[in-house]
Formats: C-alpha cells, structure tokens, sequence
C-alpha cells in the first residue's frame, strides 16, 4: 500500500514538473486570438455582449448599449462612441454566417466588444 501511495505521488509531482517546465506562449506568439468572455445581453438590442483582450465586461456592456444608442440607421458605416473612458469604433462584420456587430478600442485594437445573435 506504501508503494502505491509512493508512485503515485511520483507520478504527480512529475506531472506537475513537466507542466511548470513548459515555457508559456504569449497570444502574439501563438497566432490566436484570445478567447473572450459572455458578459450578459444588451438591454435595447436583446443582443449577446462578449469581452476579449482585456476588456472588463462592465466596460464591454457600456460600450455595447452607447452603440447600440446610435446605430440605427447607418447601413454598416463604422461608428464611433465613447464609454467607459474609451473611444470605440463600431460596426457591422460579416460572420460566418450570420453578420455580427463589434466595437474595438480605438487605441488598442487586442480589446473587443462584440455583439451577436
């Protein structure tokens, strides 16, 4: 029974010393994207809002409903609104395949508002 109890615990702490070991990759290394987090529905539109890069969702559904404000009636024109402290440019996107509507940071295009069905 010591045994077992021995090599699993070797077994584990090897593991987690592989893990550690590895040296992290970073986004721009990688070629991906970040993935981004569901932040709630926008109350106007009904649309789901979604956060990447280092967007907060309180600052991803503020940017969210100053778009959505304003939007109507600009055929796919980009946008540009201020929330949460920062200017962002907005506009429809083509989806694969439904079309969707994004925000992005005005002065750092890694941070992502998206709006979608």
């Amino acid at each position: 029974m010591h045994s077992i109890k021995m090599r699993t615990a070797a077994v584990l702490m090897g593991t987690a010393a592989l893990c550690l070991a590895a040296p992290a990759q970073s986004f721009a290394d990688s070629g991906t994207a970040p993935k981004s987090a569901y932040c709630g529905t926008d109350r106007s539109s009904g649309l789901a809002v979604s956060a990447s890069g280092s967007v907060p969702c309180a600052a991803a559904l503020q940017a969210a409903a100053a778009y959505t404000k304003v939007w109507q009636g600009r055929a796919g024109r980009p946008v540009e609104v201020r929330a949460a402290g920062v200017t962002w440019e907005c506009r429809e996107r083509q989806g694969d395949p439904d079309p969707y509507q994004a925000c992005v940071d005005s002065k750092d295009h890694t941070r992502l508002v998206t709006l979608s069905s």
